[in-house]
């Protein structure tokens, strides 16, 4: 069973920035390739970040590239994302996921079998 456990969310105004984290368990830390999506309000999940376990590269979409920054702490078995700059369209529920995609499914929400429960970021003035 893998766990996920999101943390971070909450309510800033637009241009500020927010860090949410997402613990887990040694075993899936290492072993998969872990990520962020986000849904917002009356729309499809999005994804946001992920880093890919087969090569270490760190993929963004294209709405957050250059405002976001996804780290890992190897002694807390966490992923951090980092939001800069953020805007009211970043409003939205950020879950962090877990799985094995291919390269080439890294992207696709389906390719996600272990999602957290969701943390909620609202951007507003």
């Amino acid at each position: 069973q893998v766990q996920l456990t999101e943390a971070g969310g909450g309510r800033v105004r637009p241009g500020d920035s927010l860090t949410l984290s997402c613990a887990t368990t040694a075993n899936t830390f290492m072993s998969y390739t872990m990520g962020w999506f986000r849904q917002a309000p009356g729309k499809d999940r999005e994804f946001v970040a992920a880093f890919n376990r087969n090569n270490n590269h760190i993929y963004y979409a294209d709405s957050v590239k250059g405002r976001a920054t996804v780290s890992r702490d190897r002694d807390k078995n966490t992923l951090y994302l980092r939001m800069n700059n953020l805007k009211p369209e970043d409003t939205a529920v950020y879950f962090c996921v877990a799985g094995r995609p291919i390269l080439s499914s890294l992207r696709y929400d389906a390719s996600y079998s272990n999602w957290g429960q969701g943390t909620q970021v609202i951007v507003s003035s």
